[in-house]
This record gives structure tokens, sequence and C-alpha cells, in this order.
């Protein structure tokens, strides 16, 4: 597996912004495609970073497989409309009354689709990740973003400033960019931390990933990704 090339310093992020046409597809499909892609947040400290390196597909409640564990599933409400709206924005909720964690919204509109962020690979500011998880500098890696509550916290994301925000407006303090790094191979689970349709193998991520959260040993199989991009990019 190839490190990230992106610079730790704060003053810049790489990569292109995706286009809207990615995230209309269903959850499932769009999912594994976000693994390598960056999630970058502009603060007035400067860009944080990281790699998607583990994302969870929700299903839409026209979806003919019922899926109860998605926040979408009993339909529109004021709490959970973002993802019923436009694909990729950002759909952010509290849970536990402590963590922040972060949907992107996907299909066409009026769909409800959601992919939840579950973890990051840091790339950009990092030190202040590190300082907004209340841990040293040195602190590993998985210790900051291996996480959907982490990577919240580590970004400085939450409900009231990024609830609704288009992801593919580079305008927008939040935003999803393509560097260039290419995933081949992509791990497929169950998805956990849930009480219903735990059975649906929803859950994506890059094998062996240092920053994967949840038990190290993870049951499933492999998949291959069909290439998007021209083959100088990056692999892994």
């Amino acid at each position: 597996m190839k490190k990230a090339r992106m610079p730790k310093s704060a003053d810049q992020v790489s990569g292109k912004l995706l286009k809207r046409s990615f995230f209309q597809a269903p959850p499932e499909h769009v999912a594994p495609r976000l693994l390598g892609k960056v999630l970058a947040h502009r603060t007035r400290s400067g860009w944080l970073a990281g790699r998607i390196v583990e994302v969870e597909a929700y299903l839409g409640p026209h979806d003919s497989t019922p899926d109860p564990a998605a926040h979408s599933h009993r339909g529109p409400t004021p709490r959970n409309e973002v993802l019923f709206g436009p694909p990729g924005h950002a759909y952010v909720y509290f849970i536990y009354g402590r963590y922040y964690c972060m949907n992107f919204s996907c299909e066409e509109e009026g769909f409800g689709g959601g992919i939840l962020l579950r973890a990051l690979e840091p790339l950009a500011g990092i030190e202040l990740m590190a300082r907004r998880r209340g841990l040293p500098p040195n602190a590993a890696p998985c210790d900051l973003t291996g996480g959907p509550g982490r990577l919240c916290q580590a970004l400085g994301i939450t409900r009231a400033a990024h609830d609704g925000l288009d992801l593919l407006d580079p305008h927008s303090p939040l935003q999803v960019r393509d560097d260039g790094f290419r995933v081949t191979r992509v791990l497929v689970s169950r998805r956990i931390g849930i009480q219903h349709a735990v059975e649906l193998p929803l859950r994506f991520s890059l094998p062996g990933h240092e920053c994967v959260s949840g038990p190290k040993k993870v049951d499933g199989k492999h998949i291959f990704l069909r290439a998007s991009a021209p083959a100088s990019g990056r692999r892994v």
C-alpha cells in the first residue's frame, strides 16, 4: 500500500473536486469508489484533509432491500432532509449526546441514499487534528481519524456549521477531491455499530489499512474496481 504524498502543511490541498455525476448512483455503487478520495476542510488555520479509507452504504426507502439502519428509512424529516436533497451534500448528525458523524448524500434527489464516513488517513493539518482530539502531535493516525466520531472531531465538523454543505462547490469549506490516488482492491464486509440489517454487506474499506475502525480482523470478501482514470495514477 502506497502512502499519500500530500504535504503535511495545512496551507494547501491538492486534487480536483468530484463531479455531481459521481454521486448520482446507488450508495452501494458510490461507496467503494469513494475510497482513496480526499475529504478536505478549509479552516481559519488552514486546510485539514484526510484520505477516505472506510465507508458504509445506507439504502434509501425506495430500495427493494429494506434498510432499517438507514436514517432515511422512514422517509424525509427535518433532521434527515439533506439525504433526500441533491447528491454530493454533507449530512451531519449528533449521536450519544457527544459525537458528530457525517454522511454524503447520493442518488437522485428524493431517493434518500447515504454513505457514512467511517475512517480517514490523515494527510494535511495533522497537528491541528491532534489538538482537536486532545492528543500529542505524534499520535497514531488511527487515533486521530479512525472512526466516524473521531474523524469529525479531528476535522472540526459539526451539524450547526456543516450540515447541508455542498461538497462539490469550490467555495465550500468542506470538499471531496480526487488527487489521483487509485484504489483497485476493496474489502467488503458487514456494517458495524448498528442493531438492524446487520447482515447486509455494505461496509467498504482498504484492506489492512491501519486507520480502518473496529476489530482488526474483518471477515469479508475482496472486490476489484474497474479503472476509471488513466493508469498513471497512484494505485493501492
